[in-house]
C-alpha cells in the first residue's frame, strides 16, 4: 500500500481513505489492488498484459488510453543509471502518467502550483494516474526493482518536458516503507 510524506508539514499519511482523499485534491487518483493473477515474477511482459487484461481494458475505456506495456527495472537492467536520470529531474507530460505496480516500489515527488512538495511511495498493488501537466519525479527505492503496467494515450505524448527549477535536488530519494527502515539487533534477550 502507498504511503504519503509531506516533509513540509512533517505529515505521513498512511490509511487507505487519506490518502485517496489527500491526492484527490491534487487531482491524482489512486487506488489500492489486489494482485489476484497467478503470475510468476519472471512472467513475460505479453503473459503478464494477459493476466491482468481484464483490468488493463476497463483503464482504457474509464481514461481513453489506446496501448499497455510493461516496465521491469532491475539492478541489473542495461543503463540503469542514464534511464533513472531521465525519471529523476522534476518534469511533466503532455498526458497522463498511469501505472499499475506489479512487483518492487517507487518514489513519485510531485509538485503541485499551490502547496508544498510531497511524495508517494508505491508498491505492489497500486494503481495511480498522475494527469497530464503535473510537475513531479520518480526514483526507484533501495532495492531498485519494480514492475509495472503502463498504460498510454498516446506514446508520443509521454515525452518529459523538463522544468530545471532545481526543485528535486532538494529532496532524497529515500523511500519510507517498513523495509527501508533501519533493522536493530538487541543484544542480550
Amino acid at each position: 500500500m502507498a504511503i504519503v510524506k509531506i516533509p513540509a508539514e512533517n505529515t505521513v499519511l498512511s490509511e487507505v481513505e487519506a490518502i485517496v482523499s489527500f491526492l484527490a485534491g491534487h487531482g491524482i487518483d489512486y487506488e489500492q489492488w489486489t494482485p489476484e493473477h497467478a503470475v510468476s515474477a519472471e512472467a513475460s511482459p505479453d503473459a503478464l498484459l494477459a493476466a491482468y487484461d481484464a483490468e488493463i481494458k476497463m483503464l482504457m475505456a474509464r481514461g481513453g488510453y489506446r496501448t499497455a506495456d510493461v516496465i521491469d527495472v532491475r539492478p541489473e537492467t542495461p543503463n540503469l543509471e542514464v534511464m533513472l536520470a531521465k525519471f529523476s529531474r522534476e518534469h511533466w507530460h503532455d498526458e497522463d502518467e498511469v501505472r499499475f505496480i506489479v512487483e518492487g516500489r517507487g518514489l513519485f515527488h510531485v509538485h503541485p502550483q499551490n502547496g508544498p512538495v510531497f511524495a508517494i511511495e508505491v508498491t505492489a498493488g497500486d494503481l495511480i494516474r498522475v494527469p497530464r501537466g503535473t510537475h513531479h519525479w520518480f526514483d526507484l527505492c533501495a532495492d531498485r526493482r519494480i514492475r509495472a503496467i503502463r498504460l498510454f494515450q498516446d506514446m508520443s505524448g509521454w515525452t518529459p518536458h523538463y522544468t530545471d527549477t532545481g526543485i528535486d535536488k532538494g529532496f532524497q530519494p529515500l523511500c519510507f516503507g517498513p523495509s527501508y527502515l533501519p533493522t536493530r539487533q538487541i543484544v542480550g534477550m
